[in-house]
């Protein structure tokens, strides 16, 4: 990997992403993650939303602590799988009366799960251009959008997803966030591309640091990412002794980070698994800045 030049840290922006959590011991450790990340002074923490609404009341509750309790910015996670129009409209203002101001608009997984036809729901919005048009309509929102350095598991190639971004992006899409991806080849390949379209939105790295090497395995087969051999070959040897596993998972995220940086990237979505402690290490080894000051209303 290329050499990360000397840089100032204020330079580099984070935003981090969590999942609205399932039992109250979970929500104690999803607030005491979003208090540490905190200190690194993200831009933003996105919060997901289940398929077809299936996090509705989770995803609003998870956005409304981190606003009105932590004052952390927080953007919502927005699918249109589904609904209607006017039911997703609805859901819009629900968010829009605990703060939130900035929606990652997706599309969504097909109802019948990852790897099914995909139908657009009769009077809903039919894909996520068309879901950041209706954001648009209603009130001057951030808007951030998914992007595919691998390309989409359900598109025909490559071409068809950067079509689809610049869609997305005539609709009203400010920042791009990418699908994890490990090789940065896949990533300034796909960036390149991107802007010969004429696509000048940021189009921000999804960093994963590697918890646990057979779930990432996993999701990778289900969204098209790919886990090269070398990263396995890393990670394997050290599956089943923790502290060697972590240190490994913090080199490897760290020296992606830093080979992005020397390729011009200045900011980064960290997928969190709701879990600070490998993150924290990433970002410290990087050298991103950092407030020393947590959030407040953590436990709250």
């Amino acid at each position: 990997m290329k050499a990360a030049p000397a840089r100032s840290a204020k330079d580099l922006r984070l935003s981090f992403e969590f999942f609205p959590p399932k039992t109250a011991e979970a929500e104690g450790q999803l607030w005491e993650t979003a208090a540490a990340l905190a200190a690194y002074r993200p831009e933003f923490l996105s919060v997901t939303y289940g398929a077809g609404g299936s996090t509705k009341a989770p995803t609003l509750a998870t956005v409304r602590h981190l606003i009105q309790t932590m004052r952390l910015p927080a953007a919502a996670h927005l699918t249109c799988v589904g609904a209607t129009k006017a039911e997703v409209n609805a859901v819009v203002a629900d968010f829009q009366a605990v703060g939130v101001r900035h929606f990652v608009a997706l599309r969504g997984d097909p109802p019948g799960g990852v790897g099914t036809p995909y139908r657009p729901h009769p009077g809903g919005y039919a894909n996520a251009a068309e879901l950041v048009a209706g954001l648009s309509a209603i009130a001057d929102f951030e808007i951030s959008v998914s992007a595919y350095p691998e390309k989409h598991p359900q598109s025909p190639d490559v071409a068809a997803d950067i079509d689809m971004l610049k869609r997305k992006v005539d609709a009203g899409a400010t920042r791009a966030l990418t699908q994890f991806f490990f090789d940065n080849d896949h990533y300034e390949r796909y960036r390149d591309r991107v802007r010969a379209a004429g696509i000048a939105i940021p189009i921000v790295p999804g960093i994963l640091p590697v918890h646990n090497l057979a779930q990432v395995q996993k999701f990778a087969g289900l969204c098209g990412a790919t886990v090269p051999a070398w990263l396995a070959s890393r990670l394997a040897p050290v599956d089943d002794r923790p502290q060697e596993r972590m240190a490994v998972a913090v080199d490897l995220a760290a020296r992606q980070v830093e080979d992005l940086v020397a390729r011009g990237v200045g900011e980064f979505h960290f997928y969190t698994m709701n879990r600070a402690t490998l993150v924290s290490a990433v970002c410290d080894r990087v050298g991103f800045a950092k407030a020393g000051l947590r959030a407040t209303g953590a436990a709250a």
